[in-house]
Order: C-alpha cells, then structure tokens, then sequence
C-alpha cells in the first residue's frame, strides 16, 4: 500500500513538473522528468487549443530485399496515407488510431530528428524505429514476401490560404499563390524479421 502510494504521488510531481511552466526545478530534473514521462505519459493541450494543419502530407514506402545470389530487389511505392484515409472514408466510427497513427508519428519524427535524419536522441532513436515498425508492419500486411530494409518517402503539399473576397482591392497576388511541393526521402531502415 505504501509503494502504491508513493509511486501515485512520484507520478503525480512529475507529470505536474512536466506540463509546468519553465521553473528552476523543472529544469534541473527535466532529464529524469522526460524519462519518466516519455512516451507513455506524454502531455499536450491540441485537444482544446488544436493546431490545424497548413500543410498534407503523402507518407509512402518501399521495401528492399536482398536475394540468394546477391541481387537486390526494390519495390514499388505503398501510399500508407491513402491507405489510412480509405480505412477512414465513408467509416462512421473511424478508429482513432486509423486517423492519427502515422500522423503523428511522422510529427513527433520531426520534432526530434532537427534538419536531418540523424537521431541525437534516445527519444528521436525510439521515434525512428516506431516510425518504421508502422511503415513495415502495414507493407507485410499488404504484400507477401521477405525484406530487410523498409524506405519512406514525404511528400509536403502546402494548403493554399483561402483567397482574398474580390472586393479587396490591392491584394498581392504572390502571397495568394501556392509554394511548391516537397519530397522528402528518408534513408534505408533495417526492419526486425517479423515474418514479413
């Protein structure tokens, strides 16, 4: 009873600690408060303060698998986005998960992996691998057959803002235009042989 107990009140300090504002204490145990409270506990307000999107993103991934005799086979491209999107489309309950899995964690990629693909991190290592556990998990399900190396590919697509009413005169039609797309592609992953 007591360790329950104690365990409740550690949790409760550092869960409080971690959705604190910056505070002196906070600070110097930030290192053993993330520990604690990534990835399990995590704490955000999007549910009452929401971030909307301003881009779409086309998450996609192929596979490699290196044959007997030394020859490498790549495969076509899988578009996990249109494939969460389809599991969505005309559901009335769509799952959670079906919904933001991938989205998520193609954000939370970004968030730890600063400019490049190298994690510096053991939160943007963890990140890494789960990104590719889900990537792998959904090519085993759709395809038959072995690999070893799983690749993604990001397409950005900005959301154009809304145009001006007519009305308005003097709008600058630069601003109105849309930016172009990005292609990101992310380096070969070894994936675990989990029967793919």
């Amino acid at each position: 009873m007591v360790v329950c107990l104690a365990t409740a009140l550690v949790h409760v300090l550092l869960v409080f600690l971690h959705v604190a504002p910056p505070n002196p204490l906070s600070q110097q145990y930030s290192r053993q408060v993330d520990a604690w409270v990534f990835p399990l506990f995590e704490q955000n307000w999007r549910l009452f303060a929401p971030d909307p999107e301003s881009v779409n993103r086309q998450i996609s991934a192929r596979t490699l698998h290196t044959a007997p005799d030394g020859s490498t086979q790549v495969s076509g491209w899988v578009d996990l986005t249109a494939v969460d999107n389809s599991a969505v489309k005309h559901n009335a309950f769509p799952s959670h998960t079906t919904q933001n899995m991938l989205r998520r964690a193609w954000s939370s990629y970004l968030e730890t992996h600063v400019g490049d693909d190298r994690p510096r991190s053991q939160r943007a290592l963890m990140m890494q691998q789960y990104l590719t556990n889900i990537a792998a998990d959904r090519i085993a399900g759709r395809r038959h057959g072995t690999f070893e190396s799983v690749q993604l590919r990001v397409i950005t697509v900005p959301i154009a803002a809304p145009a001006a009413p007519a009305s308005t005169s003097g709008a600058d039609p630069a601003a109105a235009a849309p930016k172009p797309a990005e292609t990101w592609y992310l380096p070969w992953w070894k994936v675990e042989s989990h029967g793919n």
